[in-house]
């Protein structure tokens, strides 16, 4: 089955229990969670804590995300690996699973020449029907992909089949690069939490992949987007993008403990426990800003209806 890789596709956290096994049933409460608060789908990739799964984990993953969506949003699982042979068996995986695209980072542990790098993401596009997305997560880890490369794996494959999430610095301007260099044709998704957002769109974005925490305050602004709102988009952007910058701190270690603190805020997860080893924690000065900005951030999520109010007079 197809599906429309556009909009709202939020990263999910994985829950865990005492013991670090992965909590099943909170994941499951967490997928239909976003999905009632609007998500497009969801995606299982970096922040999840991908990398320190076990192979039989991410496979059952992929299941848990196909059952837990049952036809309400696309489901996109990670498959980039330290070796193509590893790749190729996650992306093979995620088709058998039902998933509708796979992502791939590179590998992270070795410095690949370009020609290196294009035989590993040629040979993930050849081993499976599905959409190939090229994630350059080079913004907090691994190296950048160029945009001659990408440029390359388009002509080759086509858009329908291959996509991007470029999150190089800088990131505005390497997007419009890509853009201009596949004469449009490239189908570009945001991230870096959203905090790049609305340079992004007005850049030519067909969808955002944020993490799943601040996922109305994201909806509400890829919404005023859509629509053109730019007011309302701002409103909502300011202080979103001041608690994604506290995020960005500590890199994809900040992500993870603010991410998981904030969805034990919004008692999405039970526990805001991650897989050690772990490399930054969430102190408690930066817990108390993360609560005053997430209080200004709800506040203005929730006064849609009286900025519609203010914008018919």
């Amino acid at each position: 089955m197809t599906c429309a890789i556009r909009g709202v596709i939020p990263v999910l956290q994985t829950p865990f229990l005492d013991d670090e096994s992965i909590d099943w049933e909170s994941l499951e409460n967490e997928i239909d969670w976003a999905l009632e608060n609007k998500a497009d789908g969801v995606c299982a990739a970096m922040v999840s804590e991908w990398l320190r799964l076990t192979h039989r984990e991410r496979r059952q993953y992929m299941r848990v995300m196909v059952d837990g969506t049952a036809g309400r949003g696309c489901v996109i699982a990670s498959v980039g690996a330290e070796s193509t042979r590893e790749a190729t068996e996650l992306a093979r995986a995620a088709e058998d699973a039902g998933c509708h695209a796979v992502m791939a980072i590179p590998p992270i542990t070795v410095r690949l020449p370009e020609r290196e790098a294009e035989s590993y993401y040629r040979r993930i596009a050849q081993a499976t029907s599905l959409p190939l997305i090229l994630q350059d997560a080079s913004g907090y880890v691994g190296r950048p992909l160029s945009v001659e490369l990408m440029a390359r794996l388009l002509d080759a494959f086509g858009p329908d089949k291959i996509l991007f999430k470029p999150e190089a610095e800088p990131i505005g301007p390497n997007l419009s690069a890509l853009r201009d260099a596949t004469a449009g044709q490239a189908r570009i998704l945001d991230g870096s939490g959203g905090v790049f957002l609305i340079d992004a769109y007005r850049r030519g974005t067909v969808g955002t992949i944020p993490a799943v925490d601040l996922l109305a305050a994201i909806v509400a602004l890829w919404s005023a987007l859509e629509t053109g709102d730019d007011r309302r988009a701002y409103e909502v952007y300011f202080p979103l993008a001041a608690l994604v910058t506290l995020q960005m701190q500590a890199g994809l270690e900040g992500f993870l403990a603010i991410e998981k603190y904030l969805l034990v805020k919004q008692g999405v997860l039970p526990s805001d426990r991650r897989r050690g080893p772990v490399g930054w924690s969430l102190d408690e000065e930066t817990a108390r800003e993360v609560d005053r900005l997430y209080a200004c951030l709800e506040e203005v999520v929730a006064d849609a209806g009286g900025h519609d109010r203010r914008g018919a007079e």
